[in-house]
């Protein structure tokens, strides 16, 4: 067997594909026709989520069995493409989860306790104690839209900081047990009640735009919403314009609609904290999703 890493990987995902007798090609940066030429041969394909596997590459990547996505979401992988063409398409759902859950409450707390600014005008030899005050995490209502892996890691470190959480998913069938103190709550109740929204859901034709003006309008203005997940999922013009006239309070984002975001001008605003889509980026995160992706094709290709 012939696996193919298009994008840098935790030596250990080679290392694992090796140890299975597999033989390991690593080539990084192609696209289109030159990554659908480079495959040949090749059983299998693992990427993140710069590389784009679309319905050209596929279909030209004769032999190819199976791609796998070192990391949560797809929307980089045609999907469906590989189905008709009977491509399996794997990826590592869990690896990812606490470096995701950790920066959604880090993000937050850097937000209200304004830690970015403060800290930039410390290192300019400015003392400006009152000029930041900040607010508590303690007591307030966090929501949250989507309620797997990540969902639940970030309801866990909310209730340490004793936070009122809610959440929706409509995907479960059954509420988890050991989240009965998680209250369900469909998306249009959750909105007025939240002191914060933070979002854990995938990027799909249902989950796009799923926060624009309407939605926006229907929370506090005193509220915040955070995106670890997916851009695309929070309409950014409503969401700037939300921001500028007052009716939200702030936002912490971590990704964006187009990546990388160029001149955005939600980037500008005083009342936004924005990272560059750093969900993932911890060594455990990496080595784990990598070690995960190499794992799932090797037993996948067994048969």
């Amino acid at each position: 067997m012939k696996a193919f890493l298009a994008e840098k990987l935790a030596p250990a995902a080679a290392d694992c594909l090796r140890a299975a007798g597999w033989e390991v090609v690593e080539r990084t940066g192609l696209q289109g026709a030159e990554l659908a030429a480079a495959l040949a041969g090749c059983d299998a394909l693992l990427v993140r989520g710069a590389t784009k596997v679309t319905a050209d590459v596929l279909r030209a990547a004769n032999g190819l069995k199976a791609v796998a996505r070192a990391g949560t979401g797809l929307d980089n992988v045609d999907v469906a493409t590989a189905k008709e063409l009977g491509i399996q398409v794997l990826n590592a759902p869990a690896a990812n989860t606490i470096s995701v859950a950790e920066l959604t409450l880090g993000l937050l707390l850097a937000l209200e306790r304004q830690l970015v600014p403060a800290a930039s005008d410390l290192r300019a030899g400015k003392w400006e104690k009152a000029k930041y005050s900040g607010r508590e995490l303690n007591g307030k209502t966090l929501g949250l839209v989507g309620f797997g892996h990540i969902g639940r890691a970030v309801a866990m470190r909310a209730r340490a900081f004793e936070m009122d959480v809610i959440a929706t998913d409509p995907f479960i069938g059954t509420w988890p047990g050991e989240f009965g103190w998680v209250r369900e709550t469909p998306l249009a109740d959750m909105l007025p009640k939240v002191d914060y929204l933070s979002l854990h859901v995938p990027l799909t034709k249902d989950t796009r735009g799923l926060i624009g003006a309407a939605e926006l309008a229907r929370m506090k203005p005193d509220a915040v919403i955070v995106n670890c997940a997916r851009g695309g999922i929070v309409d950014e013009s409503a969401l700037l314009a939300a921001l500028t006239t007052g009716k939200l309070r702030g936002a912490a984002l971590d990704v964006f609609a187009t990546e990388p975001p160029g001149e955005l001008p939600l980037l500008a605003l005083p009342n936004v904290i924005a990272t560059p889509h750093l969900g993932a980026s911890t060594r455990e995160a990496q080595d784990r999703a990598g070690v995960e992706a190499a794992q799932r094709v090797i037993a996948a290709l067994k048969g």
